[in-house]
């Protein structure tokens, strides 16, 4: 901490930029479907540090792919988004997640039909539930029927590894998701 306090201070002397003080990482967690798609949208934000795919929700301790499938846990797959927000605001975010699946489709996302692919916003506080609430209105008053369920972030699983920039190492793109202006 005296280090970083000594560089912000050498930095202002000098009128140069630091970095230390301008960024400020959040969390958002978004479920819209296959966590493959979600993440491949959110990856090419500016501002967004990190996408890992993951569970979040249900009532076992521990979770895992194939117990998810099940469809007796409870969890759905979620990206948690790790962003700057001197960069990227979350109602930036939010919008681009529903812009990138279906938010009226229930009970699943494209073909992967299942409660753990339902359409959902985790909100790590009363301001991003405030913001998704709004959005949600704003779709809703020009005609959207909003499936989308905001629910309080819980306990994120990181998902097994091979599930990770899937798209990224396969060299392909969504076959569920793919953009549509929405706001």
């Amino acid at each position: 901490m005296f280090l970083k306090k000594i560089i912000l201070i050498i930095g202002v002397i000098m009128g140069t930029s630091t970095s230390l003080s301008a960024e400020k990482l959040e969390s958002a967690y978004f479920a819209g479907g296959c966590f493959w798609g979600v993440e491949y949208y959110f990856e090419k934000v500016d501002g967004v540090k990190a996408a890992i795919s993951g569970y979040m929700g249900g009532h076992t301790p521990t979770v895992n792919y194939q117990a998810i499938c099940t469809g007796t846990t409870g969890h759905i797959e979620v990206v948690k988004i790790e962003f700057d927000s001197s960069k990227v605001s979350f109602e930036t975010l939010a919008k681009l997640f529903f812009e990138i699946h279906n938010p009226e489709q229930t009970n699943g996302q494209g073909p992967d039909i299942g409660s753990q692919y339902i359409s959902a916003i985790f909100y790590v506080d009363e301001d991003q539930k405030k913001v998704s609430e709004e959005l949600i209105k704003t779709l809703s008053q020009k005609g959207f029927k909003i499936a989308t369920k905001l629910l309080k972030a819980e306990k994120f699983h990181e998902a097994e590894e091979y599930h990770q920039d899937y798209y990224e190492r396969k060299g392909s793109v969504p076959y569920c998701h793919s953009y549509i202006k929405r706001f």
